[in-house]
């Protein structure tokens, strides 16, 4: 897996795409910046090297998001960013509609609707963004829908809490 560690400027024009079993997310044109507190990062490492090489779709996506992923300590990680255990409401941007998602590790995803996995293609694009960003989320059927994150409603690094 790339250990890379620098931040990385989003890039003009381009597209990226996370396909796989859940559909595909697509980050708009460019790849807003992703900062990762560096426990989630050696979780998430952890979890990564511990996986089959092909044990789900997106496992590459998720190295390369955490080789390009500016990396701060957990008690500087920004309130307005997307962490493991975080709870975030988003906005859908056609209708307005709002709903809310707690980013999980796999063991914590259930059917319920209201978690979804880091291993998922939009669990991995989710990571490390900020209140504003805006991703386009697939929809079942086929087809997208573009769906701003509005807030982090409950973070928590925010929260002092640095074992979630």
């Amino acid at each position: 897996m790339p250990k890379r560690r620098t931040p990385v400027a989003p890039a003009a024009g381009v597209r990226v795409l996370w396909g796989g079993y859940f559909g595909v997310v697509d980050i708009m044109d460019t790849k807003p910046q992703v900062v990762i507190s560096t426990l989630d990062a050696a979780r998430l490492e952890s979890m990564l090297e511990k996986l089959p090489a092909k044990a789900f779709p997106g496992k590459r996506n998720l190295e390369d998001e955490l080789a390009r992923a500016h990396l701060v300590e957990p008690e500087a990680m920004p309130p307005d960013r997307v962490s493991m255990n975080s709870t975030v409401r988003f906005r859908v941007e056609s209708s307005a509609e709002s709903f809310t998602l707690k980013l999980v590790y796999p063991k914590d995803a259930g059917d319920s609707g209201d978690t979804v996995s880091i291993l998922a293609p939009v669990g991995s694009a989710l990571l490390g963004l900020a209140e504003g960003d805006q991703i386009d989320w697939p929809k079942p059927g086929g087809g997208s829908i573009a769906v701003r994150i509005e807030e982090v409603m409950d973070q928590p690094e925010r929260g002092g809490d640095y074992r979630a």
